[in-house]
């Protein structure tokens, strides 16, 4: 299933190039009263909500989905968790290419088995968090602002110390993700964490509709040259072993999204350009910069 949240919030289904719009099931989540748990309830409760998306398809109004404006699928996540180069090639050049190590040589993890083992996950702020159709917003004009593809993962339940065998039981699905950056010596959660630094999008795919998350292309164009390409096999520390890392840390709540990484080919953007994402298995998605 693909869910998508659109306009000024509606929930919708998306089939092809449809939308049907089941925003009435928002009528089953429970109020909330202060203080408000954390995570994102409508994730929280994906489940048993499926059958009710299901059934108010029937009879449901339509819009195209060239017509509606995608917002993030994942509306109020309590934190997006990022994995630092955990793609070998990534590794590579940013060791070659100073503007991306600033003589901070990061890269060098001799003796640990990945870089994620030396140097953990980091936090980016939830506020950085938009859809693909609001696009992202330089908030550092004149320095080096670069665009990362990866596979994002969104966690369905709250969980801790989760073993990595068990860790795809609380995955709730998948979305395309832009991990945008500004480069320079600042800490790694500042450069990444501006508004509209989190593109998330253009949909959440539910979990199982994908059959291995560890086996997927995915690219990224910049006014049609292309730029990233790789597969999720790639990754050094696979899917699971990040939701293990993390929540040794954190504990993680419905709708905490994991961004795993990105490959090689990362590259600057400006205003004016569209960066074109796609994921296989899960679409693919126009973002403005601006």
């Amino acid at each position: 299933m693909k869910i998508c949240r659109y306009d000024e919030g509606r929930i919708g289904l998306v089939e092809g190039d449809t939308v049907y719009d089941v925003s009435s099931v928002k009528d089953r989540l429970p109020a909330l009263a202060w203080p408000v748990p954390p995570g994102d309830l409508f994730i929280e409760r994906l489940g048993e909500l499926i059958p009710a998306i299901q059934a108010a398809k029937a009879g449901a109004a339509t819009r195209r989905l060239a017509d509606v404006r995608l917002l993030s699928p994942i509306a109020t996540p309590s934190k997006v968790i990022a994995a630092p180069l955990n793609y070998h090639a990534h590794v590579d050049e940013s060791l070659a290419d100073s503007q991306i190590h600033n003589n901070v040589h990061i890269a060098h993890y001799e003796g640990f088995k990945s870089p994620v083992a030396k140097f953990g996950v980091f936090l980016k702020s939830a506020q950085s968090v938009v859809g693909a159709s609001q696009g992202v917003r330089i908030a550092f004009p004149g320095r080096r602002n670069d665009h990362e593809v990866e596979l994002a993962v969104v966690i369905g339940k709250q969980g801790k110390d989760i073993p990595a065998a068990d860790a795809m039981a609380y995955v709730a699905g998948y979305c395309i993700g832009l991990d945008m950056t500004v480069r320079g010596t600042e800490d790694r959660s500042y450069r990444k964490s501006a508004d509209s630094y989190t593109v998330l999008g253009p949909w959440l795919v539910t979990a199982d509709e994908i059959a291995d998350p560890g086996n997927l292309d995915f690219s990224i164009e910049v006014n049609g040259e292309p730029r990233q390409r790789a597969n999720t096999r790639d990754l050094i520390t696979g899917i699971a072993e990040l939701i293990e890392v993390a929540s040794h840390v954190y504990t993680l709540y419905p709708g905490d999204v994991i961004m795993t990484g990105t490959p090689e080919g990362v590259n600057t953007v400006q205003p004016g350009d569209v960066m074109h994402a796609r994921i296989e298995g899960l679409g693919e998605m126009d973002v403005a910069v601006r």
